[in-house]
């Protein structure tokens, strides 16, 4: 038999839960394979992720900008 789940609304009193700012820095060349895997084999923990935003150098900024100007479309 299927368990039944009762919803609850959240309680007036309750505040919101506070998310620390990050602050671990991690390298490109360290992130990025792991992300490619986890995207390859569509992991669905990377979605709850997606619209998360990353700090990058100015830099880099502008070579991504560039390139996705540039890129050919399929």
């Amino acid at each position: 038999m299927p368990a039944h789940l009762r919803v609850f609304p959240a309680s007036p009193d309750v505040d919101e839960p506070e998310f620390a700012e990050p602050n671990v820095r991690v390298r490109l060349g360290d992130l990025l394979p792991l992300i490619a895997v986890a995207q390859r084999r569509n992991y669905l923990w990377l979605q709850d992720f997606l619209d998360d935003e990353v700090a990058v150098t100015s830099d880099l900024y502008d070579v991504l900008r560039a390139f996705k100007v540039q890129r050919p479309s399929a």
